[in-house]
């Protein structure tokens, strides 16, 4: 009889591959389902001795009461007698053999169908964390790493933060602070990418936080970084193409020679138009932006190589710094002692190096995600980490003397390249640079309107009920596009507040991320939980690094609220704390608002899947739903199954 493997069966499998503990490849999964659709089960009695062990356990097999010496699939009525059969030809030793005899000319097949077959092992992985396929998955593994390398930017987004390296410590601070930043900062990618590939979600941090959280906190946990996360991913936005904004205001004022200033009106309107545009692009050309994943990739790196080998030659005599200037004179503008200035500077490889979860929120339209979101954080931060500390060496060796003109400019490195390489040379490379911050913007608008649809998903945000949908025509999440989008046009307002405030953007998307990234990475250790690594795990250095990781956020976050002066003034304030601080306590307000409030109705992540492996095969504390005492009643133990 023809089998039919339905997407249930196809968890089924999985379940039994996790709880047996097999290592299979992917050949070998693959294999098993093309076995179990094209072949009757009586079939694999030809060398099978996971089928003697069958037999020795009628009642364990819907045999009809072991009489049938070979039974079909069709007999396998429920979900418990399919996963023990299953579970007993995964357990066995000899599979492979087994596989290889039963299937001698299945190759082509197998590698003509590879790219489905990964797909839907996604989708069954998905399915086990509760949710059910909703969003298509148009990014491979490598155009996934081109989401998390764009995101960084790199050589656009150094331009953007070098105002806070140049008057912290000068070449000294941009070049080992730089070191400093990108060699922690792969510790936190480290500690991340653990949790990605384990629970690869849209989600991401608030659904690793209730995973992971010890039941009496998990739910509060749960709602606060979901928060923060969401106000983290707004404000990159908000300051990722605020710096894109300033650079094209850049270059019209280099083009006029200097006799063009920009206002701040004028500059948050083509910050309006440039978040609109993105808006836009991302409705409808989700598609378009995976593809032009390897063009971000290949200009993000051909514009650092620019900078690396031909500013140093370019550069005229007078502008070039011996070592002594560049890399040890320290240069302290705002008043701060020196070792905190240095520690301020940080911000640049920080900010620069920063929105690893902006990747995870894209798990649920990556293929092959559990082993490709890792490995692109893994990747982006290693990257960026070595072209960026060679970035910073030719800045400081081609700057010139003279820090406070540059501390003064409205854009420190269009200074620098003006000084370098000259007008028309400078306009020419500075549109690329304008055209790949404009890309970043792209793709984190692209994450952060997909961590509001698993929040609203999941009923945490007002107007959930609205933004929780998916565009018939598009098959994107629309609504969640322009709410996020809304929210960082909003967040530009504090222009009019002054130039320092409009600049707490940048250490506003640091200190909120690094909030939620701390709670997750810690309920990990010391949560009630029964973590399983996903395929990539750091081992016996997993805790070390861990611990490496949340110190160092713990202390950065801390740092970041803080002035850029000492002596401060309302329009010089620090307004991340304003910012931050009041998201956070409005949404505990709201949690703890008397009958409305969320601590009378949000139980964490709601799986909206309905009959997977999920609603079987988890305990209860690892539910992510209000239905926890409802599926007790259908657990099964797999090991004493089997």
């Amino acid at each position: 009889m023809a089998l039919v493997l339905k997407k249930l069966e196809r968890n089924i499998i999985l379940v039994a591959l996790e709880r047996t503990e097999q290592v299979l490849s992917e050949e070998d999964i693959g294999s098993i389902f093309i076995l179990i659709n094209s072949t009757p089960m009586n079939s694999f009695a030809l060398g099978c001795d996971w089928f003697t062990a069958a037999e020795q356990h009628p009642h364990e097999t819907p045999c009809h009461g072991g009489k049938q010496k070979h039974p079909t699939y069709s007999v396998l009525h429920s979900s418990q007698q399919k996963l023990r059969l299953i579970t007993l030809l995964v357990a066995d030793l000899n599979i492979r053999p087994t596989l290889k005899m039963l299937l001698p000319d299945t190759t082509n097949e197998m590698q003509s169908s590879n790219r489905n077959e990964v797909l839907q092992r996604d989708e069954a992985l998905l399915a086990s964390l509760g949710y059910k396929q909703e969003l298509k998955r148009p990014f491979t593994p490598f155009e996934i790493f081109g989401v998390s390398f764009s995101v960084i930017g790199l050589l656009p987004s150094m331009a953007s933060v070098l105002f806070y390296a140049i008057p912290n410590g000068g070449g000294p601070a941009m070049v080992w602070g730089w070191l400093v930043g990108s060699v922690f900062a792969m510790f936190i990618g480290l500690a991340m990418s653990e949790l990605a590939s384990a629970y690869p979600t849209a989600g991401g941090l608030y659904y690793w936080t209730y995973y992971l959280a010890s039941p009496r906190y998990r739910n509060l946990l749960c709602w606060i970084v979901g928060y923060a996360n969401t106000i983290g991913t707004v404000a990159a936005l908000a300051s990722v193409d605020w710096g894109c904004a300033v650079q094209i205001m850049a270059a019209v004022s280099i083009g006029s020679s200097g006799t063009f200033e920009p206002t701040s009106a004028q500059t948050f309107g083509v910050y309006a138009a440039i978040i609109l545009s993105h808006a836009v692009l991302c409705c409808f050309g989700t598609f378009l932006l995976a593809r032009l994943q390897t063009v971000f990739v290949v200009l993000n790196i051909l514009l650092s190589l620019i900078v690396i080998v031909a500013l140093p030659a370019a550069t005229p005599q007078e502008f070039r710094n011996p070592p002594q200037i560049a890399l040890k004179d320290f240069y302290n503008a705002h008043g701060w002692t020196d070792g905190y200035a240095f520690v301020l500077s940080l911000l640049t490889p920080l900010w620069t190096i920063c929105g690893f979860d902006f990747t995870v929120h894209m798990s649920e339209e990556a293929s092959n995600a559990a082993t490709a979101i890792p490995q692109a954080i893994i990747w982006a931060i290693g990257t960026s980490g070595v072209l960026g500390f060679a970035i910073s060496m030719a800045l400081v060796f081609c700057m010139g003397g003279n820090l406070e003109s540059l501390v003064e400019s409205d854009q420190p490195m269009a200074e620098i390249f003006l000084n370098g390489f000259g007008r028309t040379p400078t306009l020419a490379l500075w549109s690329f640079v304008v055209i790949a911050q404009y890309m970043i913007g792209a793709n984190i608008l692209l994450a952060s309107s997909r961590q509001v649809f698993a929040f609203s998903r999941d009923r945490a945000l007002p107007f959930s009920g609205w933004l929780y949908r998916i565009n018939a025509y598009t098959k994107t999440p629309v609504n969640t596009v322009w709410f996020a989008a809304a929210l960082s046009t909003a967040l530009g307002l504090l222009v009019f507040a002054g130039p320092v405030a409009v600049n707490a953007v940048f250490s506003l998307v640091v200190t909120s991320l690094y909030f939620a990234y701390v709670i997750p990475i810690s309920a990990r250790f010391i949560g009630q939980n029964n973590f399983k690594p996903g395929p990539f795990s750091m081992g016996v250095m997993s805790l070390p690094i861990n611990v490496v990781a949340v110190a160092f956020m713990a202390f950065m976050g801390i740092v970041f609220l803080f002035p850029t002066s000492p002596q401060t003034h309302v329009a010089d304030m620090n307004y991340t704390v304003v910012v931050l601080g009041g998201v956070v306590l409005l949404s505990l307000v709201w949690y703890y608002f008397p009958i409305y409030g969320g601590v009378h109705w949000f139980t964490g992540p709601v799986a909206n899947i309905g009959d997977t492996l999920s609603s079987f095969d988890r305990t209860e504390t690892d539910l992510p739903s209000a239905e926890n005492e409802k599926r007790k009643e259908v657990q099964v133990d797999i090991l004493e199954t089997v």
